[in-house]
């Protein structure tokens, strides 16, 4: 839901505010521990709902790239095969933990990251957690602030999550860094800043261009007693690129997944009509300078 809706880990929810229906939205500036404070709220509420509504494509050990449903399986977007076996991985924005699941069947060494209770709890109950024997930590943070020492990840990964969500993303790319070892790769995905520009809608509707690609003003939804309760924050290509750049990564891919053939499904504002016709979704590959 680019317009907007799809926090934390894998991709849209919907772009009707989940359990939130009574929200309204607004464009306003939002800061980060407000940001991040709408996020984790949301999440807890609408977990269940998300994993209850998309569990059948994420699957319980897939990693998918977005809704078009690129597979790192078969974009090997953070190495070539072998590459995983025995690598720190990792992942932020991890929701249910699916993606670290598949890391860890690969010979990785994963540690999921979520904002969000809730959704770790349905991690645990996927299973394949600390408690599990083939398990891996789950962790409850903010991006903003990873608790890990320097330099102990050789790749850091995240499936929608984390990124269009916070006010200040220059913090947790700088955080990312300091996190990786030298040489490492830091790949995550979200949804393609094109789509800010459009109305966000699966049909013909959704093709109109109703708004400024270059207004950055975020997107925010408040309750009927006006509290904040989701947040999304839209940056350019260009900003991206300089925002990773000046957190001292290289820039090594940009993919843009065209949206396959045997795909029917409508994710929020992600549909077939549009997918064939312009970008849902943006990867960026990179590399710790």
């Amino acid at each position: 839901m680019e317009q907007k809706h799809e926090v934390s880990a894998a991709f849209p929810v919907s772009d009707s505010g989940g359990g939130d229906d009574d929200a309204e939205a607004v464009r306003r500036p939002a800061g980060g521990p407000e940001s991040s404070r709408a996020s984790r709220g949301w999440w807890d509420r609408n977990a269940d709902e998300y994993q209850r509504d998309h569990g059948d494509f994420l699957g319980d050990d897939r990693f998918v790239w977005g809704p078009e449903g690129l597979d790192e399986a078969e974009a090997r977007l953070l190495g070539p095969a072998g590459a995983l076996r025995g690598a720190d991985v990792l992942e932020i924005g991890a929701g249910a933990a699916q993606c670290s699941r598949w890391l860890a069947a690969q010979g990785a060494r994963p540690v999921a990251l979520d904002l969000a209770h809730r959704q770790l709890q349905h991690a645990l109950r996927i299973g394949g957690g600390p408690d599990a024997p083939e398990g891996f930590p789950l962790v409850e943070a903010d991006a903003r602030a990873l608790p890990f020492a320097d330099a102990v990840f050789d790749i850091a990964c995240s499936s929608y999550g984390a990124i269009p969500f916070v006010a200040d993303p220059e913090r947790v790319f700088a955080e990312v860094r300091r996190v990786l070892r030298p040489g490492g790769r830091w790949v995550f995905s979200l949804t393609h800043p094109l789509r800010w520009a459009l109305a966000d809608e699966p049909g013909p509707e959704g093709l109109t261009v109703l708004a400024s690609y270059f207004d950055r003003t975020p997107y925010v939804e408040e309750d009927a007693a006006g509290r904040t309760v989701y947040v999304e924050h839209h940056r350019t290509l260009g900003d991206r690129v300089r925002e990773l750049v000046g957190a001292g990564f290289r820039l090594l891919d940009l993919v843009e997944p065209e949206w396959p053939e045997w795909n029917r499904q409508v994710w929020g504002g992600w549909s077939p009509l549009r997918g064939q016709l312009v970008p849902g979704t943006a990867v960026f590959v990179c590399e710790r300078a």
